[in-house]
């Protein structure tokens, strides 16, 4: 096995690990933000290089990408805030440059919520004005009966994005994108063009079923048009960053599609007839899939009606 071929393969295994650490016991949507800010409390943080000065720090909540250099260091989500200490002592390791941007992919907490320490610590943080809209009031997700309250104006992003936006340090050109309604309905992507690596957020759950935040605008619709975006563009050797979930290459993204592709048809399919959601849940739409994606947090039941409430 060549070492490239190595490397990805141990970050998988570390990241399939951490799904399962996650996951058991098996959660739905029941005290899904205690939980993870409880693994997140931990400290354990996971570096793993992927090219060209770029890496994705692990166990902060969603995947951190990190661009570091002498120009500082971009970052493509926050964490939990939870996490400092190890975040601190992990983005140390990569050199000592300060943080200079933190681009937020949206707002769910388990992206955002180290906003506030690294804002303190000089970075600019950037993100979409619905992101920060949901940030500086309180907002409510349903799905995971949990209220988060309007963050500190320390944690309030101060760059908000309406149109692509290139940076240029470290020798890198990082496309930060602002996507149409997908996972939220203020979601970014960011691109490393020279690195060809690329951080979706939460557009995209590599081998796990994912989340989508209706009430925040979200639907099954847009993030599959944000994948199909994405695969206008990468190609057999570009690395993918998902929010969740070991770092992915473009036949993994599509695979991913494709899933989402075949449960949208299932449940429309089921739902046209007429069936409540309740109805379409016990028909299990998602059966074929389960023993793949189904292991994570965002179970099959909870998968299905996110899917109804889109089509």
């Amino acid at each position: 096995m060549s070492t490239s071929k190595t490397a990805h393969f141990l970050v998988r295994t570390l990241s399939l690990a951490l799904i399962a650490a996650w996951a058991a016991p098996a959660l739905s949507e029941e005290g899904i933000v205690d939980h993870v800010n409880a693994e997140a409390a931990k400290g354990a943080i996971l570096t793993h290089p992927l090219r060209a000065n770029v890496s994705e720090l692990e166990g902060s909540g969603g995947n951190i990408t990190v661009l570091s250099g002498a120009d500082g260091k971009f970052l493509v989500d926050a964490g939990i805030g939870l996490s400092k200490a190890a975040m601190q002592a992990s983005l140390a390791k990569l050199g000592p440059a300060p943080v200079k941007y933190v681009a937020n992919t949206h707002w769910h907490w388990d992206h955002s919520d180290g906003d506030a320490w690294l804002h303190q610590a000089g970075a600019t943080i950037i993100a979409t004005p619905q992101t920060v809209s949901h940030l500086t009031q309180a907002s409510r997700v349903s799905d995971w009966d949990h209220t988060f309250p309007a963050v500190a104006a320390d944690g309030v992003p101060s760059v908000r994005l309406t149109m692509d936006k290139t940076y240029t340090m470290n020798g890198e050109s990082i496309v930060v994108h602002p996507l149409m309604a997908s996972h939220t309905d203020g979601d970014i992507s960011v691109y490393f063009t020279h690195a060809d690596v690329l951080a979706t957020g939460d557009t995209f759950w590599n081998g796990i079923y994912p989340f989508i935040d209706h009430e925040h605008g979200g639907g099954i619709n847009g993030t599959i048009a944000a994948i199909d975006s994405y695969l206008k563009f990468v190609t057999d050797k570009t690395i993918i960053v998902p929010g969740h979930g070991a770092v992915a290459d473009r036949k993994q993204l599509l695979e991913y599609r494709d899933m989402l592709v075949a449960v949208r048809s299932r449940v429309a399919i089921l739902k046209r007839q007429g069936m409540t959601v309740a109805e379409v849940v016990a028909a299990k739409p998602t059966a074929p899939f389960d023993a793949k994606w189904g292991k994570f947090i965002v179970t099959p039941e909870l998968f299905t009606r996110l899917v109804y409430d889109g089509v």
